[in-house]
């Protein structure tokens, strides 16, 4: 590397410019010249590059680079000339902007020469640079020479229908069905269907044509909604002043609430948007609803006629009713549902509200003999206690049941129906008790013929709470359900309510119109007369007595021209 570097001072194709010398070349400097030349011709492409590099880097390395070259022990004339090409490039970078004016061509712009003469930016703003610019601020610019644009005048001739291929139309017709049977839909209530028709009829008001692209053409359209909503008089009997009809949120300027995040939570109540595992959650709540309640109607009705059918009187029939909801009240009993809610008031003390319903008590014994027959057995009674529990009580008996405050109320729901009519006697016996059944009622029957169903109601229910417990967080997942659990709730909600259930269908009115099922022949067959069944022409012939009054007619000619025929076919049907 140290020798090639006298070569590398004296190529011609350099970047920097050749050194001048300071004497005459002579033979021998001619002779190393071509020397040198020829060793770099010997030389690849990709050795003349690197030195090349070299050299070029030693230029431009400033101090440090003399010190290289000092410390490389290059003799005393290549260290002068490397000194002097390290000091010109010093002194170019440091007067940068002055070679660049220099260099600049005659043909170059000014917006050229400003750019090649400007100050490189250092990241901080000058003074002169800061005034300048908030000059140009504090003041508008002028408006130019040219005038302002006119809109051309809008082309309103007809124009020719954009012809559509049957896909689109096919598409375009579905959408709309689709939506017009929305707005048809029972599930929608009339506000809901009174806003869709709406939507519907405005398709084809002159708003909802294209909207003008041109500033006449938006104001003549503003012009024309605010001519019609005068001429409907929605601008009568407007209050008007200062701050009457301004809405004015005290939350959105509030120094304590994110603004973002406000108005976002604004935005999505007004328009009633939930997250996904809401609209999910509410779905599994519905589908769940609705197969209970069928699920508690159908054992209901089944027990009912399974009880009744066992024969007996009425009372009979509901003792033994009653004997079932006690004995399934020994076997399942309803499970008390009790809530806790903790609330704080406006003093900062936290206090725990006790929500606890409590299921009808059984009938016992005793409540038999002393209550009348009619308070006995027609009343269905269940109680609501709420109990208010302060801190100081729920630390100091933890265990206990939190004790009765000033703030304790309960509340109880009765359902009485009508007792049926009792014979009247000056000395009524005493009811006798109703002793539970050794088993509650069960029919393994109707639980075989409805477990296809019962399955597959089941399995529904727990994909639906599969997807919604991959959307809900933890603390709102829900359990998933099981046959044996949702039949037993079934059976011992619906064992207290089968005794009214027999009391009604028994009291219920008989259907008093006959129903005359489908039977082969005519409609008329259908109102004949009880002995037997509309004859049409082969039936008894009734006599006409005014025969003889009313003379010979068309009649009597229809009748003695096929009366023949009609006596041998009745002939053949008597036989």
């Amino acid at each position: 590397m140290r020798a090639r570097c006298p070569a590398v001072a004296l190529r011609t194709f350099t970047n920097a410019p050749p050194l001048a010398s300071g004497h005459a070349p002579t033979t021998a400097d001619r002779q190393d010249e071509h020397n040198a030349r020829e060793k770099d011709m010997e030389e690849g492409a990709m050795s003349r590059r690197l030195a090349e590099m070299t050299a070029d880097s030693i230029a431009s390395g400033g101090p440090s680079a003399a010190k290289n070259v000092e410390a490389a022990g290059f003799s005393e004339e290549l260290k002068k000339q490397l000194e002097s090409r390290i000091t010109d490039s010093a002194f170019r970078n440091q007067n940068r902007r002055a070679f660049a004016a220099a260099e600049m061509p005659s043909s170059a712009g000014k917006g050229t020469r400003d750019q090649a003469t400007a100050q490189p930016w250092t990241g901080t703003e000058s003074l002169h640079d800061s005034s300048l610019r908030m000059l140009d601020d504090s003041h508008k610019r002028l408006r130019g020479i040219r005038a302002p644009r006119v809109p051309q005048p809008t082309n309103l001739r007809p124009r020719p229908k954009k012809s559509t291929s049957t896909g689109e139309r096919l598409a375009n017709a579905r959408d709309r069905t689709s939506i017009y049977a929305a707005a048809l839909s029972n599930e929608m209530s009339e506000g809901e269907r009174n806003q869709m028709r709406k939507e519907l009829q405005e398709r084809f008001s002159p708003g909802a044509r294209p909207m003008p692209t041109t500033l006449q053409g938006l104001t003549s359209l503003a012009n024309e909604r605010i001519e019609d909503a005068i001429a409907r008089g929605q601008f009568k009997n407007i209050p008007r002043g200062k701050g009457k009809n301004v809405e004015r949120d005290y939350n959105a300027s509030s120094p304590f609430l994110d603004t973002t995040e406000y108005f976002m939570n604004k935005i999505i109540q007004k328009q009633e948007i939930v997250p996904p595992w809401i609209e999910r959650q509410q779905e599994l709540v519905k589908n769940v609803a609705s197969f209970r309640g069928r699920l508690r109607n159908d054992w209901k009705r089944h027990a009912a006629r399974m009880i009744a059918s066992k024969g007996g009187t009425l009372e009979s029939q509901i003792r033994r009713a009653q004997a079932y909801a006690l004995a399934e009240e020994n076997a399942n009993p309803l499970q008390t549902k009790v809530e806790e809610l903790c609330k704080i008031d406006s003093q900062g003390n936290l206090s725990t509200v006790t929500v606890k319903e409590t299921p009808p008590p059984p009938v016992a014994e005793e409540a038999q003999e002393e209550a009348p027959p009619a308070a006995a057995h027609h009343t269905i009674s269940s109680t609501i206690t709420i109990t208010e529990t302060p801190p100081e009580a729920a630390a100091s008996s933890p265990s206990s049941s939190p004790p009765q405050t000033p703030h304790s109320f309960t509340t109880s729901s009765e359902t009485h129906t009508a007792p049926p009519p009792q014979p009247t006697s000056t000395s009524p016996s005493p009811p006798r008790p109703i002793l539970p059944m050794a088993t509650p009622f069960r029919d393994p029957t109707w639980e075989s013929a409805e477990r296809a169903y019962h399955t597959l109601a089941i399995d529904t229910l727990n994909t639906l709470t599969r997807s919604y417990n991959l959307m809900a967080p933890s603390l709102a997942q829900k359990p998933y359900y099981s046959l044996t659990r949702e039949l037993n709730r079934c059976y011992a909600d619906v064992a207290p309510l089968l005794a009214d259930e027999i009391r009604q269908r028994a009291q219920a009115p008989r259907v008093k119109v006959e129903v005359i099922g489908h039977s082969e022949g005519g409609v008329l067959e259908r109102f004949g007369a009880k002995e037997g069944r509309w004859k049409g022409h082969l039936a008894e012939r009734v006599r006409d007595e005014d025969l003889e009054r009313k003379g010979y007619g068309f009649r009597e000619f229809w009748r003695d021209l096929f009366g023949g025929a009609r006596k041998e076919r009745g002939t053949q049907v008597g036989d």
